[in-house]
């Protein structure tokens, strides 16, 4: 499928049709065909996104290091897939961390205030058993 675009040549504007053929493009102006390809330039790879692994073991922590300006649950508490646990200021953004899985509060290893490192275990949800 041919794609119009403008381009300029020697300060010259040509209203161009180009089409991908094989590995160079078959390029249109006015009345003229033009068979190019462009040395040194490799074909641009679409990339698709890959799901993130689901964290089903009911460990939280954060990616980055960060101060804890607020903790939104109590040990015991029963939460939910989603539900926001605590709010993690880094990089002078504040980010939300959620919560995993579905379950018990076991640990909360961090108060309002702290700093902490990436990757370190901030709070420890018991996954609810299915019934």
């Amino acid at each position: 499928m041919a794609e119009k675009r403008k381009v300029t040549v020697d300060n010259e504007e040509y209203e161009v049709e180009l089409e991908r053929e094989g590995p160079g493009w078959l390029v249109r102006i006015k009345d003229k065909e033009f068979s190019i390809k462009v040395e040194g330039r490799k074909n641009k790879k679409i990339r698709v996104n890959k799901k993130k692994k689901k964290n089903t073991n009911g460990i939280v922590s954060s990616n980055i290091p960060g101060k804890v300006i607020a903790i939104n649950i109590k040990m015991g508490e029963v939460v939910s897939e989603g539900q926001v646990l605590l709010i993690l200021e880094a990089m002078k953004m504040q980010n939300e961390i959620t919560c995993p899985i579905k379950g018990i509060v076991t640990e909360v290893n961090c108060t309002s205030g702290d700093s902490i490192e990436a990757n370190t275990p901030l709070i420890i949800i018991e996954p609810k058993e299915k019934a």
